[in-house]
């Protein structure tokens, strides 16, 4: 990482990655309420560098809570139990001895498939195990923008289709999982519905463009048979996904991660059996994809 030089902050000091994509930032204690002035330099912060970690904040659920809503609005969470009494937490605990898969482990976006999907999710490591659990983030806005400008004509008019249902619904994955989970997954018929954003969106706060499509939650394209929308997703799914785009995250005990929904996709890496992971989550609420 570098030190951001090019954008001066009073309160916080910024470390980037090289690409300028993910950073670390430092000087501030989350546990309480932050200035005027600090809470407007992490935003930028983030909006500059899209995935934001935050090392060394021993965080309540309180504290989680109210830092989440100094950065907007809750997100609406469903198929999954939140934490009783916190009905904005999630609680992502895989026991030593769990046998089924780790949560989030497939390329997405944050719940794509709702009609205004989170624009922020927050991540809190309580334990991290010795092994494995990283987290990895794709840079859809330099993926987006290293495409040929006959490829950004063609895409620029289309509707991509997402959906929950191969996950959460009636015959997703969940729903035909035996190994037991301490994850609370609520599988539902409303997984299986459907809606289209725009395939490329941009981004409310800073004007780019990016890719704004999963393996996970984009079902098709709209208007397009399935063959076709299987070529055209393919290729931008394995586009997206190469080195150059990714941004890998490592987790330290008592770490805040804060990433943005609108310009990302990320993906859970396991390699931790035998070991407890125990992170608490929380989303922001975002706006309608344009």
């Amino acid at each position: 990482m570098s030190q951001d030089a090019e954008s001066p902050y009073r309160t916080i000091r910024v470390t980037a990655e090289p690409s300028g994509f993910g950073a670390e930032i430092v000087g501030l204690d989350l546990a309480h309420p932050l200035s005027k002035g600090a809470l407007a330099e992490v935003k930028a912060a983030w909006a500059r560098h899209a995935v934001v970690a935050f090392p060394d904040q021993p965080l309540t659920l309180d504290q989680l809570e109210a830092f989440t809503q100094a950065i907007g609005p809750f997100g609406e969470d469903p198929f999954i139990k939140p934490m009783p009494g916190h009905p904005n937490v999630l609680e992502l605990r895989r026991e030593p001895d769990e046998k089924a898969t780790n949560f989030g482990a497939g390329w997405h976006s944050d719940w794509s498939f709702q009609q205004a999907p989170p624009a922020a999710t927050l991540l809190h490591s309580e334990v991290v195990p010795p092994v494995g659990g990283d987290t990895l983030f794709c840079d859809c806005v330099r993926a987006y923008e290293a495409l040929s400008e006959v490829m950004k004509q063609m895409l620029a008019p289309l509707m991509a289709v997402h959906s929950a249902g191969r996950a959460y619904g009636t015959q997703g994955v969940f729903a035909k999982e035996t190994a037991r989970r301490t994850l609370q997954i609520v599988v539902s018929p409303e997984a299986d519905k459907s809606l289209t954003h725009p395939l490329v969106r941009t981004h409310p706060l800073t004007g780019r463009k990016a890719l704004f499509i999963s393996p996970v939650y984009t079902v098709g394209i709209e208007g397009m048979t399935p063959k076709e929308s299987t070529a055209i997703l393919g290729h931008l799914f394995q586009h997206m996904t190469q080195d150059e785009f990714i941004y890998r995250h490592r987790w330290r005990p008592k770490m805040l991660l804060m990433w943005d929904n609108r310009c990302t996709m990320h993906f859970a890496e396991g390699g931790y059996d035998g070991h407890l992971r125990l992170m608490h989550r929380t989303t922001v609420a975002g706006d309608v994809p344009r």
